[in-house]
């Protein structure tokens, strides 16, 4: 009896939360517990921020040093949760829920792996982010771009401008050229990991210039299909 009694509420569990949902809770309990564990032995005054050359230049109390990462993934994990549930259009996410899901468990893993790379340079273990991070970030935003390419129209994912919410067609020729700019951009921020001090720049500018270039250019394939329409 107890056991269809457990086996009755993990189902319940499964029906209220997806695999990916219970993962990135998982993720974020297990950093709670791995800074409750770390926290008597770590300094007062916590490494929080790297500069260019991969040298720490910020810090931080130490409960704000080892709590701060663990707070953020709770808000997130609830903002992941919502989405797919208030998302006026969250029939369309449905369609392509398995790459959003993908994409949670990417962006929570890398967010874990950064927390645990502060934890280790407090406790001593100095690894330059110069030879970590470009990798990391190049992986998830390689992903973004297959979001992008699969991605349906919504109000939380994507490239949300007035232009694609209004129209499937601008939507989809938008989030197609997107797809393939954040992958190359990916490529190109790989190539931080043999510049030192200029990684970071590797990373931001493709990004933003990507970014900027899909937004004018949905409002391009708008502006084209109106006049179109009008003629």
């Amino acid at each position: 009896m107890e056991r269809k009694q457990n086996a009755i509420s993990s189902a319940s569990v499964s029906r209220l939360l997806s695999n990916a949902e219970i993962i990135i809770i998982f993720l974020t309990l297990l950093s709670f517990a791995i800074s409750l564990f770390y926290y008597s032995i770590l300094p007062e005054s916590m490494a929080s921020h790297w500069n260019q050359y991969g040298q720490a230049d910020g810090y931080m109390d130490k409960f704000w040093g080892i709590f701060l990462m663990p707070i953020v993934l709770v808000f997130t994990v609830i903002i992941f949760i919502l989405i797919p549930k208030i998302d006026p259009m969250k029939k369309n996410i449905a369609l392509f829920r398995k790459y959003f899901d993908t994409f949670i468990i990417l962006f929570f893993a890398l967010m874990f792996l950064v927390f645990l790379h502060i934890l280790s340079w407090n406790l001593g273990y100095h690894v330059n982010p110069n030879q970590i991070y470009p990798l990391l970030f190049a992986g998830l935003i390689y992903y973004i771009g297959v979001l992008c390419e699969h991605s349906k129209r919504n109000w939380f994912i994507g490239v949300r401008t007035p232009w694609t919410l209004s129209s499937d067609i601008v939507w989809d020729k938008t989030h197609k050229l997107a797809g393939k700019l954040f992958k190359l951009s990916a490529v190109i921020s790989l190539l931080g990991l043999f510049f030192g001090s200029f990684a970071i720049l590797f990373l931001i500018i493709p990004v933003s210039i990507s970014a900027l270039y899909t937004v004018v250019y949905s409002y391009l394939v708008f502006r084209k299909l109106n006049h179109r329409s009008k003629h």
